[in-house]
C-alpha cells in the first residue's frame, strides 16, 4: 500500500469514527446503558463475522489461547467503548471529543511514568497547555451551577475522561510487550502472533464485555427498530470496520501521522453534530477544544519534523492512536 492511499484510508476512518455523536442524537428510545450496548453487541458481532472469515476456524482457538496481554487489552476497549457511549448521553459531542482528544498526551505521560521514556520538553509543554484546555471546559460547566444540565455535563467530561485514559494504558501494555519481544528476540517461526495481528482480537474481546457489562444495566431493552438500525451501523461501520483498518496502516502509517490525522475525529464530529442535530458547541468547548488540538498538533509537527531530520523514530515519540477507540 502507498503512503498516499494509506493517509486517504486514515481520513477514512476518522469520518467513520466521528458519526457516532450526531447518530445518537437521533435515537428515539434507547438512551445511556441501551445504547451503549447494542452498539458494543453490534460491533462484536462484526468482529465476529469478519474474523471468522479471515480466520477461519483457527479463531476459535485463538481466543481460548489469548495471553493476559490480549485481555487486559480487551479490558481497555470495554472501557473505551463504555465510556464513550455514557458520556454522550450526558454532555455535548463537542464535549466528549475534545476531552478524548488528550489519549496521545496521556500516552507520552503514562509511557514516562511506566516505561521510563524521556518526554521532550515539546511534550510536557504540550500536556500542560492541553491540560489547561480540558480545565477550561470543566470549570465552565461546573461554573454554570444550578443551570439546567449543567450537572450532567461536567460528569459527562469525567466519565468520557475514561476513554484517552484506557486508551493510554491499552498503546503503553502494547509498547511494553513489543519491547520484551525484541529484547528476547523470538524466533519469527514460532507461531506466535505479531502484535498487530492481536489488536482485532482484543478489540472483539472488549465489545463482548462491553455488551455483557452493560445488558442487565440496560434491561428491560425499549429502543424502536429505528434504533435498533442505527445503533447496528454505528456498531458495524463506525467501530468494527474502522479498527480493523487503523490496525492494517498502523504497519504504513508512522505513529505521529495516524495521532495527527486521528484528531480530524474531533473537527467531523463537531461539525456533523453542528448541522444534522443543531448541537452548536459552546464557547468554553471552542476555547478548551482550541487549546487542546493546538497543543497535540504542535507536538505532533514538532515530533514529525525531528523524525525527519534523524531517520527512523524511537519508541518514546511513536504515540500512535491505533488504540484509542473508540469509541
Amino acid at each position: 500500500m502507498t503512503h498516499r492511499k494509506a493517509v486517504f484510508l486514515m481520513v477514512l476512518v476518522t469520518l467513520l469514527w466521528s458519526t457516532a455523536g450526531v447518530v445518537t442524537r437521533h435515537l428515539e428510545a434507547a438512551r445511556g446503558f441501551e445504547l451503549t450496548f447494542w452498539r458494543s453487541a453490534f460491533n462484536a458481532l462484526a468482529l465476529l463475522l469478519g474474523l471468522s472469515w479471515l480466520r477461519g476456524a483457527a479463531l476459535v482457538s485463538q481466543l481460548r489461547r489469548a495471553p493476559r496481554l490480549v485481555w487486559a487489552s480487551g479490558l481497555c476497549w470495554a472501557v473505551m467503548f463504555t465510556a464513550f457511549m455514557l458520556a454522550l448521553s450526558l454532555t455535548t459531542v463537542a464535549n466528549v471529543l475534545v476531552t478524548m482528544a488528550l489519549s496521545p498526551l496521556l500516552t507520552a505521560l503514562l509511557a514516562r511514568v511506566f516505561l521510563h521514556h524521556r518526554l521532550p520538553l515539546r511534550t510536557w509543554s504540550a500536556i500542560i497547555v492541553a491540560s489547561c484546555g480540558i480545565a477550561w471546559m470543566f470549570g465552565h460547566e461546573m461554573g454554570q451551577g444550578g443551570a439546567p444540565g449543567a450537572g450532567r455535563a461536567w460528569l459527562g467530561i469525567a466519565i468520557a475522561l475514561g476513554v484517552p485514559l484506557a486508551s493510554a494504558i491499552n498503546w503503553s501494555l502494547m509498547q511494553h510487550v513489543g519491547r520484551q519481544r525484541a529484547a528476547a528476540d523470538i524466533d519469527s517461526g514460532s507461531g506466535s502472533v505479531p502484535d498487530g495481528a492481536d489488536m482485532p482480537l482484543a478489540v472483539l474481546i472488549g465489545a463482548a464485555i462491553s455488551a455483557l457489562a452493560m445488558l442487565p444495566l440496560a434491561w428491560p431493552l425499549q429502543a424502536s427498530w429505528h434504533d435498533v438500525g442505527l445503533l447496528a451501523s454505528l456498531g458495524a461501520f463506525q467501530l468494527a470496520l474502522p479498527c480493523l483498518l487503523v490496525v492494517h496502516l498502523s504497519r504504513v502509517l508512522s505513529g505521529p501521522e495516524l495521532a495527527l490525522l486521528a484528531q480530524l475525529e474531533v473537527i467531523f464530529g463537531v461539525l456533523w453534530a453542528w448541522l444534522w442535530a443543531g448541537e452548536q458547541p459552546s464557547s468554553a468547548a471552542m476555547i478548551g477544544g482550541g487549546l487542546v488540538l493546538a497543543a497535540l498538533i504542535g507536538n505532533e509537527l514538532l515530533a514529525w519534523r525531528e523524525q525527519a531530520a534523524r531517520g527512523p523514530a524511537s519508541p518514546t515519540n511513536r504515540l500512535t492512536s491505533s488504540s484509542r477507540r473508540q469509541a
